[in-house]
């Protein structure tokens, strides 16, 4: 049966004093792929919500086919084929693919015939454009599998509208390309519609028919993606010309090795071995990018370097000493360390914007007097000038940072690590689920530490953004460093499959190596 019309119109809604939608309208046609387009607080989420359920709009209507419908919770979306894959995997790690399948959906006899369940499992994963093994545990699948579980569970439940929020943030290029093309197919069948809200121009170019872009909670734009330029698109979500063409500017003025990891080994949370022998070097004046997908020993290396996990064995060198992260090597080293999910990583949220940005100093003048006295005036006089250098929208200094927008908190956590000399610089995924604009800045500042002379380690999933700014790039698989290449001769496929752990993880000479 062919997707119905889903329209809304007009659509408004305040919390409190704060209005986060103000007449919005979309429009997805059957059987198409429809963008979501917006900086970081536009109202995207908002407007998802309402229409999913989570959330009541205040004013407007949202039409599926002929029927006006108000459905009060996800349940009610379901049940009118509507569904939502989120950012963040909402699979129960312990259980089976299977049995996440199942229990997906919303009613379920007293007792499950499991044989009967796993034969119509079986027939349905056969009508599917890729497979997941049924009796796999959760826990066990990469990010990208675990995703595209997350995908199959909606065509399980046979949504007929889905909608994506960042949905390939943990995959490969080719897995990105793999799943968006395989749901681009079915909307070109009549089959689906989606609605997909992206950061990523690539992805609206390759896959969408259509955007709408919100700014500031308010509809400022839309119209065919072949009509459009990425810089229209651009001016609409930020409301002046801008481009944002993210050129590669190589390094100029290379030197000594400033980090030096050598046969690094750590476990992980259950104590497996997330790192098998990790071996680099980052000299001042570079950026060395590790592209990975998510689980594969990039998260416990980041852990390790900024304290935050016991290594079992190999060196760690900063400045060529011996260096065990502790809070007077992290601050007479200068080493700094801009973490995924920073609110979570980072920060306290209930703790005001320039308490948080104290963090790394708040114990040393002049924040303090003789490691004891604390100058809130000094801390907060610091915040505003901060502020104003990086563009830090927030009511005040004083508000908790946990009621910023992310691009915002990460502006904040990325002033308090570059205040000061910065000799070595940890950034793991810093753009992940950031906007357009946010991305561009954030890239700068990471070129702009190193070209004064840091020797920046950047940790990504997503392969254009080390693309766009790493010198020299590792291939992280399963622990272990598996390929070395230079962004110049990068072979984009060939680093896929590495990530993706296709390619054997033998020795090999590198592009690198070769030259």
């Amino acid at each position: 049966m062919s997707p119905p019309l889903l329209r809304a119109t007009g659509l408004g809604k305040t919390f409190g004093s704060f209005c986060a939608l103000d007449d919005v309208s979309l429009e997805l046609t059957p059987g198409s792929v429809h963008g979501l387009l917006g900086e970081n607080g536009a109202g995207k989420s908002t407007l998802v919500k309402c229409i999913m359920g989570y959330h009541r709009p205040d004013a407007g209507h949202i039409q599926l086919g002929d029927q006006e419908i108000t459905p009060k919770n996800p349940r009610d979306a379901q049940a009118l084929g509507l569904g939502m894959v989120y950012q963040h995997f909402t699979l129960v790690a312990n259980m089976t693919v299977a049995e996440n399948l199942v229990l997906s959906r919303t009613q379920l006899p007293l007792f499950i015939d499991w044989k009967k369940e796993a034969e119509a499992l079986a027939a349905f994963m056969a009508t599917m454009p890729f497979k997941i093994d049924l009796q796999a545990t959760v826990r066990m699948l990469a990010a990208g599998e675990k995703q595209k579980l997350e995908i199959l569970k909606q065509l399980y439940l046979k949504s007929q509208i889905i909608i994506l929020d960042e949905p390939t943030s943990v995959l490969t290029p080719a897995e990105a390309d793999e799943v968006l093309g395989m749901l681009h197919g079915m909307t070109r069948k009549n089959e689906l519609s989606i609605l997909i809200i992206t950061h990523k121009f690539r992805e609206v170019l390759g896959f969408c028919d259509e955007v709408t872009v919100l700014r500031r909670g308010k509809q400022a734009g839309r119209g065919k993606v072949s009509q459009l330029t990425t810089n229209q698109m651009a001016e609409m979500m930020m409301g002046s010309a801008t481009n944002l063409e993210n050129k590669r500017v190589p390094a100029s003025n290379v030197n000594e090795p400033r980090l030096q990891v050598h046969e690094l080994t750590a476990a992980d949370d259950m104590g497996v071995p997330a790192l098998c022998g990790v071996s680099f070097e980052v000299c001042s004046g570079e950026i060395v990018g590790v592209a990975a997908v998510a689980g594969n020993g990039q998260e416990e290396l980041v852990e390790v370097i900024a304290g935050q996990r016991i290594r079992s064995g190999g060196t760690l060198l900063v400045h060529g000493k011996d260096y065990a992260a502790t809070r007077d090597q992290l601050h007479d080293r200068k080493v700094r360390c801009l973490p995924e999910e920073p609110l979570r990583n980072a920060c306290v949220s209930n703790m005001s914007v320039a308490e948080n940005m104290a963090f790394r100093s708040f114990d040393r003048p002049p924040f303090a007097i003789a490691r004891w006295v604390l100058s809130h005036r000094q801390i907060r006089k610091s915040a505003d000038e901060q502020q104003r250098e990086y563009g830090i929208r927030a009511p005040s200094m004083g508000s908790p940072i946990g009621t910023l927008s992310g691009g915002n908190v990460q502006r904040a956590v990325l002033a308090r690590e570059l205040r000061g000399d910065v000799e070595v610089l940890i950034a793991a995924n810093p753009c992940m689920g950031l906007d357009f604009a946010a991305v561009t800045e954030i890239h700068a500042r990471i070129r702009k530490a190193r070209d004064q002379g840091a020797a920046v380690l950047l940790v990504s999933a997503d392969l254009d953004e080390v693309l766009a700014l790493a010198d020299r790039i590792l291939v992280m698989s399963e622990g272990r460093v598996v390929y070395e290449t230079r962004p110049e001769t990068a072979d984009v496929t060939l680093m896929g499959k590495y990530m993706a752990g296709h390619e054997s993880q033998e020795s090999q000479e590198s592009p690198a190596a070769a030259e």
